[in-house]
């Protein structure tokens, strides 16, 4: 199975795509989709959802897993963030893929097996459980990674079938 994780933004989206066999999990690849700041919003919007589009046609993930929005005292950025995961769950209904969302405590529980880990830690741990030489980077990877990671355990533990949600 193919899980594309996803930690949205409009400035900065992370993007890690994990493969699950069995017990085995590996990373295909990581990255992030920049978009130039002082562009205006909807041409940084369009280019989040042509790069999603582009990177879910080329790999054909089996899901894409998404960081549940959760707000904090910056409501702008809580919008922005927003309006990017808008344009990357739409990219995943255009392509028909199963879609689940999981809160950044679910992320550090699955991923740490602490919610209140620290980002070190959780990146440790991605570089652990993927047998990576290094911690990925930048930060917005290793946050996709990690979110790959919690539907692949959540799935296993779940036992749920390819349809559903995680």
């Amino acid at each position: 199975m193919l899980i594309l994780g996803v930690d949205p933004g409009t400035a900065i989206t992370g993007y890690g795509l994990v493969e699950q066999q069995g017990q085995r999990l590996t990373a295909q690849t990581y990255g992030v989709i920049r978009t130039p700041a002082g562009r205006p919003l909807s041409e940084r919007l369009k280019q989040i959802y042509d790069r999603m589009s582009a990177l879910i046609q080329e790999y054909k993930p089996d899901a894409l897993v998404v960081e549940e929005l959760f707000f904090n005292k910056n409501t702008r950025t809580a919008l922005a963030v927003g309006q990017a995961r808008g344009v990357i769950l739409l990219a995943a209904a255009m392509h028909g893929l199963t879609v689940a969302e999981y809160t950044p405590l679910q992320v550090k529980m699955a991923v740490v097996g602490y919610g209140r880990a620290e980002k070190r830690q959780v990146q440790e741990m991605v570089r652990i459980l993927l047998k990576l030489k290094a911690n990925p980077k930048p930060d917005d990877a290793a946050d996709a990674l990690a979110i790959a990671i919690c539907y692949a355990h959540s799935w296993r533990r779940a036992g749920l079938s390819m349809g559903g949600e995680g």
